[in-house]
């Protein structure tokens, strides 16, 4: 199931432009940290959620990689470009074997198949 997004086609181009340019070192930091690594949380400091979820792969011994932009306070920008990329809106994003899970309790649902 494809989810939908706006057609480039009703973008204006100078807005379109900063679309495609906005954050693309933190989004092509997790594509290739994803294209290297078997599991990778991105998170973001302060999160309890993103605590359970690295504690639920800790507890079934799974190694992962943690990518973390910064806080409640900072780096928003940098998340919200990861939002806009994903499409889950929310932290953590777990991915495993380059696909997206979910969150916490998706995780937890995937673990249990």
């Amino acid at each position: 199931m494809e989810r939908k997004i706006l057609d480039s086609a009703q973008v204006n181009t100078e807005a379109l432009k900063f679309m495609s340019e906005n954050n693309t070192d933190t989004v092509n930091e997790i594509i290739t940290t994803i294209a290297k690594n078997k599991i990778v949380v991105i998170g973001m400091a302060q999160n309890p959620v993103v605590k359970k979820a690295k504690k639920t792969l800790e507890a079934n011994n799974m190694e992962y990689t943690y990518l973390e932009y910064g806080n409640y306070l900072s780096k928003w920008q940098q998340r919200l470009a990861i939002k806009l990329w994903s499409g889950w809106p929310t932290f953590p994003q777990v991915f495993i074997d380059g696909k997206l899970v979910g969150g916490s309790n998706e995780l937890t649902k995937f673990l249990k198949r």
